[in-house]
């Protein structure tokens, strides 16, 4: 490949720019999806590669390496489809949603909804194993009492966004410090900053909302049948909720992920068996086809008719093609070019940290892949935090702002797909009140022009003066 040229910037922003136009009116006008503007970012870029002198032997290349990097994430997705299908089947769900029903209160819906899922993300480490589990249960129980499906889907995703971002157990907080060259718990505690300020605004705002609906009569003779038709259809005990407890259990083990997943939806089989009477086949057809309900109450079986490995195709297929977009535009050298005009324009610390958080949306809104969008930042920026004398955990802290919450922002990226399918809102209703998602960036944005928490560090390999470059009257928080 040395003939080929690096495309300049208006060369590079050509695929980012047809791929956002096209998912925009794929998704808010078209209603149909993302698989075509994918595509069409796809044979975009393979063109642009064309021309700057790759061979498609390299193209193919490029997708394949693209797509390898998402084969966890696949594996997740399926276990995660099978845990859903066999912990409604077994009753844990709808447990949770007969409980919920019973003993929540309009006033503090809500923020113990936002609390319940951050504590269950912090535990697994999984933001869509917390939307999955816990989020599912909480759609019935405030739709039951008369709550906005988009305000709670908005709250159950600030909750386990919280979660998942301060978790030692978590795929992006564990890849976010490794790609800038500092250490996990350093990174977890500098993004405390952060997180903690943010989910307590959201604590705040969530009440609010709340209020707003809590004066409403709840309406008790639907909130009754439900109830009922989930003592018909399940056998509802307490019991059941030790599976939640040893999940969170197995999880904070420190055993690998897809083990642990893959044993979480075994021992939900075995526990419908155990309470509910179900036999080995229906426990493999609801690993695989998801359960079905028929209660009778549409917005129950709404709900309830949900997981199997199979109801993952739609998504995991999504996952394919952005991350194969993504190695495309690696390959190939856009992302590269766009990223360095990002660092070339950073002046100043505040600009630094601007361009990063920046940048890394605009591989989130291109390619609607979270590892993507973390991974290419991180690796493109450590050298300029390094050369200012700053701190790579400034760095991680700004990626994970960006690449890990403020993506779940981008309606076609695959984390508001996923909530989305589970939650049965669409992302353009619901990303308004994801809270967390808006106040992280900003708060990182505030600590960057006002200097705040942001730490330096010389680094001797990147010469004696690199502290020299940093804002003089930026102000030094060491924690």
């Amino acid at each position: 490949m040395s003939n080929v040229k690096q495309p300049n910037l208006y060369q590079a922003i050509i695929p980012l720019l047809i791929i956002v136009i096209s998912a925009a009116f794929s998704i808010l006008r078209w209603n149909a999806g993302m698989f075509v503007p994918l595509l069409t970012g796809i044979v975009t870029t393979a063109l642009l590669g064309l021309y700057l002198g790759y061979k498609w032997g390299d193209l193919e290349k490029f997708l394949s390496d693209g797509v390898s990097r998402a084969l966890t994430a696949i594996f997740m997705l399926f276990i995660i489809g099978s845990i859903i299908g066999t912990w409604i089947l077994s009753g844990v769900i709808p447990t949770l949603i007969y409980y919920g029903l019973d003993i929540l209160s309009p006033d503090i819906f809500l923020p113990t909804v936002a609390i319940t899922t951050a504590i269950l993300g912090l535990a697994t480490g999984s933001s869509f194993t917390a939307i999955a589990t816990i989020g599912l249960a909480f759609m019935a129980v405030g739709q039951g009492i008369g709550f906005p499906p988009a305000l709670v889907a908005g709250t159950i995703i600030s909750g386990a966004l919280f979660g998942d971002k301060l978790s030692a157990l978590s795929d992006t907080t564990n890849l976010t410090p490794a790609m800038v060259d500092t250490d996990l718990f350093s990174h977890i505690k500098h993004m405390l900053w952060d997180s903690i300020p943010a989910f307590a605004i959201c604590l705040v705002l969530y009440y609010f909302f709340g209020m707003k609906y809590s004066g409403n009569s709840v309406n008790l003779e639907k909130v009754s049948a439900i109830m009922d038709a989930l003592n018909q259809t399940f056998n509802i005990t307490p019991v059941l909720l030790l599976l939640p407890v040893l999940t969170i259990y197995i999880v904070t083990r420190k055993f690998p992920a897809i083990p642990s997943l893959l044993l979480v939806s075994v021992l939900g089989g075995i526990t419908a068996m155990a309470f509910q009477g179900s036999s080995l086949s229906q426990v493999i057809q609801s690993m695989t086809n998801g359960y079905t309900s028929q209660s009778g109450l549409k917005l129950l079986d709404s709900l309830l008719n949900q997981g199997g490995m199979k109801s993952m195709f739609e998504l995991i297929a999504l996952v394919i093609l952005a991350t194969a977009f993504g190695g495309i535009l690696e390959g190939t050298g856009v992302l590269k070019t766009v990223l360095n005009s990002f660092i070339n324009k950073a002046r100043t610390t505040g600009s630094l940290i601007f361009s990063t958080i920046l940048s890394t949306l605009v591989i989130g809104f291109a390619s609607g892949a979270q590892y993507l969008a973390i991974i290419l930042p991180a690796r493109a920026f450590v050298g300029a935090y390094k050369q200012r004398g700053l701190d790579t955990k400034n760095l991680s802290r700004c990626v994970e702002a960006a690449g890990t919450v403020g993506i779940n922002l981008v309606p076609w990226s695959v984390n508001a797909l996923f909530a989305a399918k589970i939650l049965g809102v669409s992302p353009t209703e619901f990303i308004p009140f994801i809270f967390f998602s808006f106040l992280i960036p900003l708060i990182n944005l505030i600590y960057g022009y006002t200097g705040i928490s942001i730490v330096k560090k010389t680094y001797p390999e990147m010469g004696t003066d690199s502290t020299s470059k940093t804002d003089p009257n930026e102000r030094e928080v060491v924690i």
